[in-house]
């Protein structure tokens, strides 16, 4: 379960960070400009970001293993259609439908641990989970440059393929099903739409405007955007069967773990942007290189991700919340230094061990503290509200950034121009972290659920346990009959 659940998390973590690498490659065969870049990156955060409260309410509706699978056949395919994008408005399309495969499958991957798993153990596994799915994210970098520098930008998306087959493989034989029985059985389709056109208008607008300024349809994107997510909300509260349950924000532990994962992952999209793009047009890196430099990052998370997880599982998340942004906000001061021709022991070195320090202090004890703080019931809600507070902060941050530091155009392709700007980002991200490491220590709360507690508010059902797995009623397996239990 763990396998599948962390190589399909994995798999739409990776292609979030995977394809950074290449984008200066990406930009000289296609001939794109910054625009171009940004809506390379943003295609795919887009749908992701605006479906995935969907995508965490299909699991809950029609099973969690059925809808993970069906997300990971889509992105697979999509995959397909981006390493043979002949242009950029064909590779942004194929991208959009990336995000929409990740949508179906990041929510899923989450809840079939959260409802699966006894609560003794989901901190172990939700350590695990973020941990190795975080390691995926920050391999991209290292594995997206050794595919550009040994091929070709294209294999970074057709790579997806084969590992697809293999996640369908084992989540078909060893996941089982679950699925929320008091879930509504009708879509909130008007509530998907508002809440994509809210985050399109936004992120339309703010890449827009550095080339045309405040023109009419730069300013009519900003205002769509900005009514789609008011009319989003409305249409949540008033909704019988909303996607977005908004009691769900009744608990302050989760409104407030959703606040700083907002100020946290903004500051990572714009970090994750611009330092790849920094290293190779300003620090003279190949892809290969400028990827893995960022090898600390990845082999931190690997080994204190999970322990992070288990100790706030005992001391409460409130310290390594506010700790890790902070510590991340350090390393990105000291990345300041990466200049011309930098020294990557004395330079990159530095600034990358202190940033994934503080990420491995963070991610795991952040996640743990959202689906904690949310009912068994909602687990594919909570999962999906926190991704999508995650991709939307990375989305704004990566649309917003280049308009704040001045840069559009082809200035990425110009080393004084990106220079100056890559300093004035990692100044504002640095600010975002720090604001997140104050706000998990002025609102998380240190208290650690009690299990008698949390099995007095959840809903009794008769199940079977085996190992440590535990949970609501499962779906009978299609091997194995109704031997599993439950409602077969």
């Amino acid at each position: 379960m763990l396998l599948a659940t962390v190589l399909g998390s994995g798999l739409a973590l990776l292609d979030a960070t995977v394809v950074n690498v290449a984008l200066p490659r990406i930009g000289q065969e296609l001939d794109a400009g910054l625009s171009g870049l940004q809506w390379t990156i943003n295609g795919y955060t887009l749908t992701l970001a605006a479906l995935i409260l969907l995508g965490g309410s299909l699991g809950d509706r029609y099973g969690r293993r059925r809808v993970f699978m069906v997300g990971v056949a889509w992105f697979a395919v999509a995959s397909l259609l981006c390493g043979l994008a002949p242009n950029t408005a064909t590779l942004v399309a194929a991208r959009a439908l990336q995000g929409v495969g990740g949508a179906l499958l990041t929510p899923g991957s989450l809840a079939i641990l959260q409802a699966s798993f006894a609560p003794a153990d989901r901190s172990r596994a939700v350590g695990a989970w973020s941990g190795l799915g975080g390691v995926a994210g920050a391999l991209g970098p290292f594995l997206g440059g050794w595919l550009v520098d040994a091929v070709s930008w294209r294999l970074v998306f057709l790579i997806n393929v084969p590992l697809a087959v293999v996640i369908l493989f084992v989540a078909a034989r060893h996941v089982p099903e679950s699925a929320d029985p008091q879930a509504a059985r009708r879509l909130d389709i008007l509530g998907a739409v508002l809440g994509a056109v809210g985050l399109a208008g936004l992120t339309y607008g703010l890449i827009g405007w550095p080339e045309h300024g405040p023109d009419t349809v730069v300013l009519a994107a900003l205002a769509a955007g900005i009514a789609g997510l008011g009319a989003f909300v409305v249409t949540e509260r008033r909704s019988r069967h909303a996607m977005l349950p908004l009691e769900i924000f009744a608990s302050r532990q989760f409104s407030a773990a959703n606040l700083v994962t907002f100020a946290v992952y903004a500051a990572l999209g714009g970090v994750f942007f611009f330092l790849v793009l920094h290293l190779q047009v300003v620090g003279g890196y190949s892809p290969i290189v400028a990827g893995t430099a960022l090898f600390p990052v990845t082999a931190l998370m690997l080994l204190l991700s999970a322990r992070a997880g288990a100790l706030a599982s005992r001391i409460g998340p409130r310290l390594p919340m506010t700790a890790g942004p902070l510590v991340c906000a350090t390393g990105l001061l000291l990345m300041l230094r990466i200049g011309t021709d930098p020294s990557y022991l004395t330079e990159v070195l530095p600034a990358a061990a202190v940033f994934g320090l503080g990420l491995s202090l963070t991610v795991a004890p952040l996640t743990a503290t959202v689906l904690a703080a949310a009912a068994d019931r909602h687990a594919g809600v909570a999962s999906g509200v926190n991704n999508a507070v995650a991709r939307a902060a990375g989305l704004l941050a990566v649309a917003a950034l280049p308009l704040v530091v001045g840069l559009s155009g082809n200035d990425y392709t110009r080393p004084d121009a990106l220079a100056a700007g890559f300093r004035t980002a990692m100044m504002v991200c640095a600010a975002l972290l720090a604001v997140g490491g104050l706000l998990a220590f002025a609102t998380i709360r240190n208290d650690v659920l009690d299990q008698e507690d949390t099995a007095e508010e959840q809903p009794k059902s008769p199940r079977r346990s085996h190992c440590a797995v535990d949970g609501p009623p499962l779906q009978p397996h299609p091997a194995h009959g109704s031997s599993i239990g439950g409602r077969g």
